[in-house]
């Protein structure tokens, strides 16, 4: 490759970066549309394989996504809004064990004199809000009701998501092979084993880690229920939510299950078994989840993943945090296709 044609691909990525940036805002529903064919392609393609057209697979697949959306917010939204109003009635209560325990504790650890923080302020102001809200529902209604345009752009959302996502879904392979058409024949090979590498990873890391943060989800709730603490949906969900990042989604989890079970059982002995779920979480996890759904051949590190939702969130909102996992896969290819030239480079056999 020529120093030109170098400086050609670095202003397309530049031109491509800006053009996003100045798009944002509209870009939404296309990028979650894509995004939800990308996760739904792989079901169609074995539906086809069973003598099915693309178009009846394709709403097959289409139909049974929607109805899976549907139940989960049928059945946990207003399960978690009812332990959210729970939490937030017993504030004044957690209120009180910080001010006893832990703001003394820190101010003699730290030597810190004077108040630390009001926390009867902010218990209030929590408070407030939410019975201003009326839950979530209502806060929802509530925000999209003070703007026209804001309910209008969630409208529009709601209704090209699902149709971008279905025409997509449905053209999926046409789009590939008309990219693999335009591809210059003397790079296609390179460029389609690099493109393979990214799905590789980028699939497994997004399909398998999705998959081991819904299973541990399903077992922190139901062994915290079991155990019978009230907020066992909510703490479970939080820990399965956050656990793509390896032990922060059990020690959250831990943290807030053992306050809950304090404030709860008013004893020490009742933290046996809520210890005993994460263990048993986390040897699931380790041993059985991670290696069969995500695989070991990912390399996505944590840090990266971190790093990389920050810095789109922070550069391009929420469409750079929907954009960041797949273009750090993409870069991540990249850097070890530079690596392997590197290593055979005289460069470094000299």
């Amino acid at each position: 490759m020529t120093d030109s044609q170098k400086w050609l691909l670095l202003i397309i990525a530049v031109g491509i970066g800006w053009f996003i940036y100045l798009l944002a805002p509209i870009l939404t529903p296309f990028v979650v549309g894509a995004l939800v064919a990308y996760f739904g392609d792989p079901i169609a393609d074995k539906l086809e394989e069973w003598k099915l057209s693309r178009t009846g697979a394709v709403v097959i697949v289409f139909v049974v996504m929607s109805l899976i959306l549907v139940l989960v917010l049928l059945l946990l939204v207003p399960m978690l809004e009812n332990q959210i109003g729970r939490l937030v009635s017993n504030l004044p209560v957690y209120a009180a064990w910080i001010k006893k325990i832990v703001i003394p504790w820190v101010k003699n650890a730290l030597e810190i004199e004077g108040k630390l923080v009001d926390v009867d302020a902010i218990i209030n102001i929590l408070k407030s809000h939410w019975q201003k809200a009326g839950g979530v529902a209502t806060a929802v209604i509530a925000s999209l009701s003070r703007s026209g345009m804001a309910v209008f752009a969630w409208i529009m959302n709601a209704v090209l998501i699902p149709v971008v996502a279905f025409y997509m879904l449905r053209d999926w392979d046409l789009i590939v092979a008309k990219v693999r058409d335009l591809l210059p024949k003397r790079n296609a090979p390179t460029v389609i084993r690099l493109s393979k590498e990214v799905d590789e990873v980028l699939g497994a890391f997004l399909r398998g880690q999705f998959s081991v943060m819904l299973a541990l989800g399903l077992i922190y709730s139901i062994g915290l229920w079991l155990v019978g603490l009230d907020l066992a949906l909510l703490i479970g969900i939080v820990a399965g939510i956050i656990s793509f990042i390896p032990y922060l989604g059990s020690i959250v989890g831990v943290g807030m299950a053992c306050i809950a079970t304090i404030f709860q059982f008013h004893d020490s002995w009742h933290l046996v078994p809520v210890l005993a779920v994460f263990g048993v979480g986390q040897l699931l996890e380790g041993m059985v989840l991670t290696p069969v759904l995500v695989g070991e051949r990912v390399g996505l590190h944590p840090v990266v993943v971190i790093f990389a939702v920050l810095a789109g969130g922070q550069l391009f909102g929420f469409i750079g945090v929907i954009l960041a996992l797949p273009v750090a896969a993409v870069i991540m290819v990249l850097l070890r296709h530079v690596h392997d030239i590197y290593k055979e480079s005289e460069v470094y056999v000299e």
